[in-house]
């Protein structure tokens, strides 16, 4: 049977000061009316019932979760402590199999902002088919849009079928140059979104990922305590699908956005007529191209451009959009009574 892995952890920082450690990202209704992680459960409506769909985040937002979800609780699978997407992906891929010995997992996050919701679960079932077909471990690519260097690529390699290609390659995370360089190569954007027969991943685990492997006899032994405490921390990119051979890629022809900074809202959001994007009360006086975001005080903006500004929590953040991806180097420098907050 099919189940869904939602990776639904963080920290809260990306977002600040709107995010906290108690309300980060995915609890925040980002790209809508409800949070990304409701629109994430809501998006696989058809094509995984929701008492298979399992959530893995911290003690700190089981809570919150469970709240908004509404899912069974055995289905919320705590970590006691981070350990990155693999350990997380494992230990839930090994609770599938637990509960159904031919399951097939699909894997994605909490806090994304996706287009079309009927082409995403078309795309969804084709990764889960591919999966199961060619005993893969399938990612899904993104044909990209621009030259991103906060996203990972993929060169996809020679055909399994009409629709899924071998991977030739990783590039995590590139700079400008290369990133042009790889999309004229007709390289995709890793999404994140991921496909496998639980079975298989941990076949590919025992073989590719010595931070992991030894440690699976303490699932076996029902010690996820010691499991966590053990492990080493890693990416399932670095981890595993860098290493194996048995990789396979699909193309998605969905809008996908990680919305990994406040300038991506001005890609996920809709615009007014002199391209601002604006949430909360405010008044814009001769301002183009802002992200604007206030939680419970009008915000006034007058002939200014391209800037970010904030109002939550009792701070204001202003500053330009294309130094939003520079949000945790300037938390990193702040004094603590200024960065810490709380929803």
């Amino acid at each position: 049977m099919r189940w869904a892995v939602l990776l639904a952890g963080g920290s809260g920082t990306r977002f600040w000061p709107l995010s906290t450690p108690q309300q980060p990202k995915q609890l925040l209704p980002l790209t809508g009316a409800t949070s990304t992680a409701e629109d994430a459960l809501s998006r696989l409506e058809g094509l995984i019932p929701p008492e298979r769909v399992l959530v893995v985040t911290g003690p700190a937002l089981v809570g919150p979760l469970r709240e908004r979800l509404r899912l069974p609780s055995e289905n919320f699978l705590v970590e006691p402590r981070a350990a990155s997407t693999g350990p997380a992906l494992i230990w839930a891929s090994w609770e599938a199999r637990r509960r159904d010995p031919e399951a097939e997992v699909l894997s994605l996050h909490a806090d994304w902002a996706i287009g079309n919701a009927e082409v995403f679960r078309e795309t969804a079932a084709l990764a889960l088919a591919t999966a199961s077909r060619h005993e893969r471990l399938v990612t899904v690519g993104m044909v990209p849009s621009r030259p991103e260097t906060g996203y990972g690529y993929i060169v996809p390699g020679a055909p399994l079928d009409d629709h899924a290609r071998t991977v030739s390659r990783f590039s995590e995370k590139p700079d400008a140059a290369t990133a042009l360089d790889l999309m004229a190569a007709g390289a995709l954007w890793n999404s994140g979104l991921f496909a496998w027969t639980a079975e298989r991943l941990l076949t590919e685990v025992r073989t590719h990922t010595p931070e992991v492997a030894p440690h699976l006899a303490a699932l076996e032994r029902g010690d996820t305590e010691a499991f966590f405490r053990d492990v080493t921390a890693v990416s399932i990119d670095v981890g595993l699908l860098e290493r194996s051979s048995a990789v396979a890629v699909v193309r998605g022809a969905f809008a996908w956005d990680d919305v990994g900074t406040w300038e991506a809202l001005a890609r996920v959001r809709a615009k007014d007529p002199a391209g601002n994007v604006v949430a909360g009360p405010s008044f814009m006086h001769e301002t183009h191209d802002c992200v604007v975001w206030a939680q419970d005080q009008t915000v006034v903006l007058s002939g200014v451009q391209d800037l970010v500004v904030v109002q939550a929590n009792g701070r204001v953040l202003v500053m330009r959009r294309d130094r939003a991806a520079d949000l945790k180097q300037l938390l990193d420098a702040m004094p603590p009574d200024v960065r810490d907050v709380r929803s």
